[in-house]
């Protein structure tokens, strides 16, 4: 695992390995009883869960406060905040099984610099002490990249960048411009990156928050995916 990181930059030591080791086997033991993730072979854990969660590391400032959006099993949260101490990072997830297994998590692994909520995005949103208030926004979801910005944009302040993960197909990034530029974004760099010792292709966009997000965004839960912004 120390050397398939290193190829994406990062040098673990044995800690953050102990700790990576731990998580692997909390997701592969929680997994049996809660659906969490169909990836469940070590080797593939280690590759398309820790190592494309780190492919983004380089991106995120020192000390930077940042969101997860629909974090899932911890991903890209967990694993960017077992190796940057520096950073704040908040899990966000709706459902109260992964939640209960993210907090167990943080406890095992004293992840004192991440803190999980529970709730929808659309909900979470329009808090006051959530909303513009994040240097960087992350998702790793299968949400259309117009319907992610919906989620997304609305939580980060203004100069910071919406981090966007996403497979080889990125054609909807030209039907999400619209819905982008409405939510106070400006597309800024698409990254590919390969992941190590492997083929597979991911791409990493890169969205600027120029100006605030219109009040009535985001719509109210289950709209933006009906009726994404066009």
């Amino acid at each position: 695992m120390k050397e398939l990181i290193n190829q994406i930059g990062i040098n673990l030591n044995e800690e953050q390995i102990e700790k990576f080791m731990k998580y692997k086997d909390m997701l592969k033991e929680w997994n049996e009883k809660v659906n969490l993730t169909a990836i469940t072979k070590d080797e593939e854990i280690v590759l398309k869960h820790f190592a494309d969660s780190l492919t983004i590391e380089k991106y995120i400032p020192a000390n930077c406060k940042m969101i997860d959006v629909g974090t899932g099993a911890g991903f890209p949260g967990i694993p960017l905040g077992i190796v940057r101490e520096d950073i704040n990072v908040v899990l966000l997830d709706p459902l109260k099984k992964r939640i209960n297994f993210l907090s167990e998590v943080k406890k095992e692994l004293s992840l004192n610099n991440i803190n999980i909520v529970e709730g929808r995005a659309e909900d979470i949103a329009k808090t006051n002490e959530n909303r513009e208030k994040y240097d960087i926004v992350t998702a790793r979801a299968v949400a259309s990249l117009n319907v992610l910005a919906e989620y997304c944009i609305p939580f980060i302040k203004i100069g910071g960048i919406f981090i966007c993960m996403k497979g080889s197909n990125i054609d909807e990034i030209k039907e999400a411009k619209n819905a982008i530029q409405i939510l106070g974004g400006e597309l800024i760099d698409v990254k590919k990156v390969i992941l190590p010792d492997s083929d597979i292709e991911r791409n990493i966009i890169m969205i600027k928050k120029i100006k605030n997000t219109p009040n009535e965004y985001p719509r109210r839960a289950g709209i933006p995916t009906k009726k994404p912004i066009k």
